[in-house]
């Protein structure tokens, strides 16, 4: 296979699947990977795709992220009434994350000036809270999605090591009962896994909308949520089969 055409086909792979391992393209090209990663490198230089850790993501799926502005007004009301919810469970000296979800910005903006430590990859989160005075405010820094004004990306990822957590409060794309919770982009999905990681418990904002939906990059699974946040319309049924994996559920009036 000629180099040209190796480009072309790892182009080919990483749209027709949204993300692909630096290892499956080694073996599919019958090339090191060590060339995969250079080959990789090029093609984002030419803005043919985007580097992730360990592969690379379609840069047409990383486009179906949805503008921040969209994502603040959508489900509004539930939205509020979660990160109510989620602002009871955190003490003085907690140390919590929050995601870029526009729940843990309402979390942000709610929150009363305590002594807490935040971590966050969120501009917006980050900003909400900077006028606090007695709560102490860590950024990630990393790679600036420009849709979810959110660093994403491998220098994210690392910075995160350096911390621990007691809560972490994030919200997703997709909640499935069987499968966990998932994210239509791989850079969102690997930050977050990160967070999950790092901290003590994971509770899980999310909306009615969110449940039934499988997006394409597996985030978690029930076994790594310790609690649920969600609003009186999401279906009781699979609320109850998603306590039955031991997870915390709240269940808004």
């Amino acid at each position: 296979m000629l180099v040209a055409e190796r480009w072309q086909r790892i182009v080919q792979l990483v749209n027709e699947r949204g993300s692909i391992r630096v290892t499956e393209l080694s073996e599919l090209c019958q090339v090191t990977e060590e060339t995969i990663r250079r080959d990789l490198d090029r093609l984002e230089a030419e803005g043919k795709l985007m580097r992730s850790h360990g592969g690379a993501v379609s840069v047409k799926e990383a486009q179906t992220e949805v503008p921040f502005m969209e994502r603040e007004t959508a489900h509004a009301d539930f939205k509020n009434s979660i990160a109510k919810e989620a602002i009871s469970h955190i003490q003085e000296g907690d140390r919590i994350i929050l995601d870029a979800s526009t729940t843990a910005w309402y979390m942000a903006k709610m929150i009363p000036d305590m002594a807490i430590t935040i971590i966050t990859n969120s501009m917006k989160v980050a900003l909400e809270v900077s006028g606090k005075e007695k709560i102490q405010v860590i950024s990630t820094g990393g790679l600036l999605s420009p849709k979810s004004l959110s660093y994403v990306g491998p220098l994210s990822e690392r910075s995160l090591d350096m911390y621990h957590a007691h809560k972490l409060f994030l919200s997703c794309k997709g909640v499935h009962v069987q499968r966990g919770i998932s994210e239509s982009n791989e850079l969102q999905a690997l930050i977050k896994r990160k967070m999950i990681s790092i901290a003590d418990e994971t509770y899980l904002l999310a909306d009615h909308s969110k449940f039934g939906t499988q997006a394409l990059t597996q985030v978690a699974d029930w076994s790594e949520i310790q609690h649920v946040i969600t609003d009186r319309m999401t279906d009781k049924d699979a609320l109850a089969r998603i306590r039955e994996k031991g997870v915390q559920v709240r269940q808004l009036d």
